[in-house]
């Protein structure tokens, strides 16, 4: 009987170097830490204030949010390239560039730069909901005040998991022996 620990489970893919299993799992839970704020965004477009007064909707509103929320998920999708086969090889349906090898840097640097903007919004969020006057800054009735904190706090999780994510892919394309 050997009292050896497995090693953790790696997923492939279709890249060219094996994905870690945390790696897989964190660009599954991206998507999934924005779909709440998005949900939650839908009654607002509608004209529904979530305990304070409603307000008429304007035209433009509800296209707003609903272009607002798939525009959300479409950025939180994109993660998942940096754990699959097309964010290492241009996919060959694309004309002119399709089979191309992706530079790792043509990845990194505008996932890192999306990362370190998000956790800007989580230092705007922390300083939005702890306020030192004792209320928070959110704009709802009690109840939904909590409600609002706890998804939009689920959404501030968005900026370090990509970071996580970048430096996971950096690690499996620059630097293969680490």
């Amino acid at each position: 009987m050997s009292t050896e620990i497995p090693r953790k489970a790696v997923v492939g893919k279709g890249t060219d170097r094996p994905v870690p299993l945390w790696a897989e799992r964190v660009a599954h839970l991206i998507p999934l830490v924005g779909l709440p704020v998005c949900l939650w965004r839908l009654p607002i477009g509608f004209g529904y204030a979530m305990g304070g007064e409603n307000t008429p909707s304007a035209w433009w509103h509800i296209p707003y949010v609903f272009g607002l929320s798939l525009l959300t998920e479409t950025f939180a999708l994109l993660g998942f390239g940096l754990v699959r086969r097309w964010g290492e090889v241009v996919p060959s349906w694309v004309p002119k560039l399709g089979g191309r090898r992706i530079p790792p840097f043509a990845a990194t640097v505008p996932a890192t730069i999306g990362g370190l903007s998000l956790l800007g919004l989580m230092v705007n969020w922390f300083i939005t909901a702890f306020r030192i006057g004792g209320s928070s800054g959110f704009p709802y009735a009690p109840g939904w005040d909590t409600l609002a904190m706890t998804v939009s706090g689920l959404l501030t999780l968005w900026g370090p998991l990509v970071l996580a994510l970048t430096y996971g892919y950096y690690r499996r394309r620059c630097r293969p022996d680490a």
